[in-house]
C-alpha cells in the first residue's frame, strides 16, 4: 500500500531498511578508534533513514535505496563530528604523515615504505605504525573540506553536494575526471596496500577476513587502511582533487 505520493507506510520503510543502516554502521564502525559505540552510529542512522523518507520524492531520478544511503551515511558522519570523537592531536598527527608522504613521494619519484615515512617524521617504525593506529579513521574528518570557514549556510551537506546532475554535462565532466584520479590513484599504491581496499571496498570483507587472507593482525590491517587513505589523499591533492575523499 502507498499513499497518495507514492510512498510506502513509514513502519514498513523502516523494517524494510533497518538491515541497510546496521551493515553501513558496521562497515563504518570498521574504520573508527574503539570509543566509538556502533549502537550510536545505528541510531544516527536510523535518523538519517527517516530523513530520506521525509525528503524523498518518487520523481527523483536516483532509486531510494540509493538516496537513503546517502542520507544513512551523511547522518552517522554529522553524529561523529557533533561527539568530537577525534582527539586533535590525532587530526595533526595524520596530516604530518600525509606531508611526510607529499615530500617523500616527489623525491623519490615513488611510493615511499613504512620505513622511509618513519624516518622521515624521526620516528621508530613502531611508534609510526602506532599513529597509523591512533588514526583509524581520520579520513571522515574531511566532510568539512567540502564547506568554506566563510560558509555559514545551515544547508545540509548533502543539499548542496548530491542533487541530481544527471543533466548537467559539466558535472559528468567532473565526477569523470575524479573516477579517472581516483583509479589512478589506487593503482599506484603498493600492491598490498591495493590488495586490501579491493577487499574492504568491493569484496567487503571485514577486517578479521583481510587479516586472514594478508596473515596479518586486525591492528596492522587498520594501520594499512590508514596508510592507504592518506596515500590516496596525497595522490588525489597533486591532482588538484583535495576533500574528495
Amino acid at each position: 500500500m502507498y499513499d497518495a505520493k507514492g510512498r510506502a507506510p513509514k513502519d514498513r520503510v523502516i523494517e524494510q531498511h533497518i538491515p541497510l543502516v546496521k551493515k553501513l554502521a558496521y562497515q563504518l564502525k570498521a574504520r573508527l578508534p574503539a570509543n566509538v559505540e556502533v549502537d550510536d552510529l545505528i541510531q544516527a542512522g536510523t535518523i538519517g533513514l527517516l530523513d530520506a523518507m521525509s525528503r524523498y520524492e518518487v520523481t527523483q531520478t536516483a532509486q531510494f535505496e540509493t538516496y537513503a544511503v546517502q542520507r544513512i551515511r551523511g547522518a552517522m558522519l554529522d553524529e561523529l563530528r557533533s561527539q568530537d570523537w577525534l582527539p586533535r592531536s590525532v587530526r595533526q598527527n595524520m596530516r604530518q604523515i600525509e606531508g611526510a608522504l607529499s615530500e617523500l613521494q616527489q623525491e623519490l619519484l615513488r611510493a615511499p615504505s613504512e620505513a622511509e615515512i618513519a624516518a622521515r617524521l624521526d620516528l621508530t617504525l613502531a611508534d609510526y605504525q602506532q599513529k597509523l593506529s591512533d588514526g583509524a579513521g581520520h579520513q571522515l574528518i574531511y566532510f568539512d573540506d567540502f564547506k568554506s570557514a566563510s560558509d555559514d549556510s545551515s544547508d545540509h551537506f548533502l543539499d548542496r553536494h548530491c542533487q541530481d546532475s544527471s543533466h548537467d554535462p559539466l558535472q559528468e565532466l567532473l565526477q569523470e575526471g575524479f573516477r579517472a584520479a581516483l583509479i589512478e590513484a589506487i593503482d599506484a599504491l603498493p600492491e598490498r596496500e591495493k590488495l586490501l581496499m579491493g577487499l574492504y571496498y568491493e569484496q567487503e570483507l571485514n577486517l578479521k577476513e583481510i587479516g586472514a587472507v594478508l596473515g596479518v593482525t586486525e591492528s596492522r590491517v587498520s594501520q594499512l587502511h590508514s596508510q592507504a587513505v592518506a596515500r590516496l589523499r596525497n595522490h588525489l591533492r597533486r591532482q588538484e582533487w583535495t576533500g574528495a575523499v
